[in-house]
């Protein structure tokens, strides 16, 4: 099982690729001297050891300190280091044996930041949202908590409540959200439905299911049966998963083109393509909004510049980046940027992310019904989804 999790490839946050041997990265960090390249960090490390005035300071947690502020320095917020604790929890949710609250979680700003929640989950339940600023998790502050630190603190016990502070954009001040954590039972395909007669839509939730691809492909089979002639292919609040996921469905779309590039820190460029029969070929949109992040933003922009399809909503959460996990002799790790991705025509996902073909918001009126007790999701509400719906009738419509 630890083979497979080293060679398992993630995206953002839970990108993993072949694991990589870094050497005396534990030496160095311990052993600073006063003379070298860390001279002055020696020099600190000294003072602290003969005359800081608690004179039972571990080691072990200067040491990892000492790491932190290493990587801190890259200015990477996906670039960290991992408490041998906190990586065995990471391991664990990568196999899925855990219990939560379903939400995708990032740095913004250098601010913990809701993504998106999962759909049907506890977070989604009680009204998290894209774009949330989490402040503290059960009272304690988030400033300088890692990802994993995060995640940890919010998973938990089935049944048990985690209390968020939750800063949202538009409220004047921060607001507590109590989540009971429940089993995560993540669907890839969420919803398959016909709308106008002829438009086929298809809500994808997640990349991370090992049978995401194949649900999708269920879903264009259904929908071919039933003739559809165009389709909304809906990512908002899709955080990601899998890279292997977003390349093979973004090959149901596309015959031929490519998917995405990765470029290292000397601009090697790697690229993925697909080659083969597109499963469903009639005019398609692409659905996004400010949780659509890492995978989700890989297949929009190989949508987009390979013109295969519109982009309609809001400029997508802008997430992701290859990452070299790095055991370290303690169970510790370290999380390593060393490659980024471009769409297929250059564009930096994660420093510009994916910009819409048509910029489609909901009503700030809309919202504030939405807010209420007795409000219930309709697509007729979705002013996104008739957006999409009107772009998609546009391209299906008889040529006269």
């Amino acid at each position: 099982m630890k083979n497979m999790f080293q060679k398992s490839i993630k995206i953002g946050f839970k990108i993993i690729i072949v694991a990589f041997a870094i050497l005396g990265v534990s030496q160095v960090l311990a052993g600073f001297s006063e003379t070298g390249e860390f001279a002055l960090l020696g020099t600190v490390k000294q003072y602290v050891k003969t005359e800081f005035v608690n004179k039972n300071v571990e080691d072990t947690k200067m040491e990892y300190g000492a790491i932190k502020g290493l990587l801190s320095a890259l200015g990477d917020p996906y670039t960290r280091f991992v408490e041998p604790k906190n990586f065995e929890e990471m391991k664990v949710r990568m196999k899925g044996e855990f219990f939560g609250i379903g939400i995708h979680i990032g740095m913004k700003q250098d601010q913990l930041t809701v993504i998106a929640p999962i759909a049907g989950t506890p977070a989604d339940k009680a009204g998290l949202k894209a774009m949330d600023s989490i402040i503290k998790i059960d009272g304690k502050t988030t400033e300088g908590l890692s990802l994993e630190e995060a995640v940890t603190h919010i998973r938990g016990p089935q049944g048990t409540p985690v209390v968020l502070n939750i800063f949202r954009k538009g409220n004047k001040m921060p607001f507590d959200v109590s989540i009971k954590r429940d089993r995560i039972e993540i669907k890839a395909v969420d919803k398959v439905e016909v709308f106008r007669g002829n438009i086929g839509y298809i809500r994808l939730n997640t990349f991370e299911s090992q049978k995401a691809t194949d649900e999708l492909e269920k879903a264009i089979e259904d929908l071919n049966k039933k003739q559809v002639q165009g389709l909304v292919l809906d990512l908002r609040n899709n955080g990601g998963g899998l890279l292997r996921n977003a390349i093979q469905i973004t090959g149901l779309f596309i015959a031929r083109g490519d998917v995405v590039h990765t470029v290292n820190r000397d601009g090697k460029r790697d690229t993925e393509s697909v080659y083969g029969k597109a499963k469903f070929t009639p005019p398609m949109v692409v659905l996004l909004n400010e949780g659509s992040a890492s995978a989700s933003e890989i297949l929009a922009g190989a949508i987009k510049d390979n013109n295969r399809g519109r982009l309609i909503g809001m400029h997508s959460f802008g997430k992701a980046s290859v990452q070299r996990v790095i055991n370290l002799p303690d169970r510790s790790a370290v999380l390593l940027t060393i490659s980024k991705y471009l769409t297929p025509n250059g564009t930096d996902i994660s420093a510009k992310g994916i910009t819409v073909n048509v910029e489609s918001q909901i009503p700030t009126e809309s919202i504030e019904i939405a807010k209420k007790p007795n409000w219930e999701y309709t697509y007729e509400w979705d002013t996104q989804l008739q957006t999409a719906l009107n772009e998609v009738e546009k391209e299906i419509k008889p040529k006269k």
